[in-house]
């Protein structure tokens, strides 16, 4: 890849000194990965297009390891490290799909894990980063902690931070998701994802500029959780004002290392209420019959409330994830 292969990630502020990369690196990931991580299906709705006015393309990410697209990220960052940076091991950050991804990526490569997770996190995404193989070391529930808490890990074990969004290696793993879609469907008009981070959303972009530059890619993101649409319009990278959003996978900057690709590639970041997200979901597992997790209905409901962008066209739509509390649906009232 166009980014260094070391025991480190590439710091945000060396961004400019480092090759952002481009299809044959998406091609070069998608190679890497290809031994570990599903091919997901790509499933159409003749429902979901009658509603649109739209061909749709879902890529399910759902479907894919850990539940999630992150495994894709996961996987090509850990299986580029050298051999002297597997045997220190990896460590990352994360409450939710990343760590997911990073400690069964991790013991692929025969490799130690630490996920360092706030005392809050759900029990039942600690138990998977546990079943994984991975090792949790619980911190108070703030960035700040969060990052003191690796940082010490860090310097004392000399591991390998794998970043959940702002790594070459990373948002590289994650365009093959749509490198895959656009060899099921070469034809597409757009291509719908959500962006928290942004490691999917560049990752997408650099897909669809080097295998289908004729493609508009359009990301999605809740209107409670809108710094991307502020960024692509100002220029420079705003600031995220509010979490409060129920996609909890987009409660997430965009970074210094996606937000220059996003920029270039992106046409336009597609804002959705919070109605319209819960709308979008329950849709999704109404007439498709599969599950699929807030961050994930994102852009199905981008899609459902822009006609005027995509009625009459091939439309793609990454399904990012499909991890979801049983327990707490967001349709069903409190008692």
């Amino acid at each position: 890849m166009g980014s260094p292969v070391k025991g480190e990630s590439i710091p945000a502020d060396d961004a400019r000194s480092a090759l952002a990369p481009g299809i044959d690196e998406v091609r070069d990931a998608a190679a890497r990965i290809r031994p570990y991580a599903h091919l997901t299906p790509v499933l159409t709705s003749a429902a979901i297009d009658g509603i649109s006015g739209a061909s749709v393309y879902f890529k399910c990410e759902n479907f894919q390891k850990v539940g999630a697209f992150k495994f894709r990220g996961a996987v090509n960052a850990i299986f580029s490290l050298s051999g002297d940076a597997v045997a220190r091991g990896v460590a990352t950050h994360s409450s939710g799909n990343h760590a997911a991804a990073v400690s069964l990526a991790a013991s692929l490569r025969n490799a130690a894990s630490t996920v360092v997770m706030p005392e809050n996190a759900n029990a039942t995404k600690r138990a998977a980063v546990e079943g994984y193989g991975g090792k949790v070391v619980l911190c108070e529930p703030s960035q700040k902690s969060r990052e003191e808490t690796l940082a010490g890990i860090l310097a004392e074990s000399g591991a390998t931070f794998i970043p959940p969004y702002d790594d070459y290696r990373v948002i590289a793993g994650q365009g093959t998701a749509a490198l895959e879609l656009l060899e099921h469907a070469p034809d597409l008009d757009a291509i719908l994802a959500p962006v928290g981070g942004g490691g999917l959303l560049a990752g997408t972009a650099l897909a669809a500029s080097g295998l289908s530059p004729g493609t508009r890619i359009f990301g999605a993101e809740p209107r409670a959780a809108d710094d991307a649409y502020r960024s692509l319009r100002a220029g420079r990278i705003q600031s995220l004002n509010s979490t409060n959003t129920i996609a909890d996978g987009l409660r997430t900057n965009v970074g210094k290392l996606t937000f220059p690709i996003i920029l270039e590639h992106v046409e336009d970041i597609l804002c959705v209420t919070e109605s319209e997200i819960i709308a979008a979901m329950r849709l999704v597992w109404e007439r498709m019959k599969i599950v699929i997790e807030p961050s994930a209905a994102v852009p199905v409901a981008a899609l459902l409330r822009s006609p005027d962008l995509f009625t009459g066209k091939q439309v793609g739509v990454i399904l990012s994830g499909g991890n979801v509390d049983l327990a707490t649906l967001p349709w069903e009232r409190k008692s």
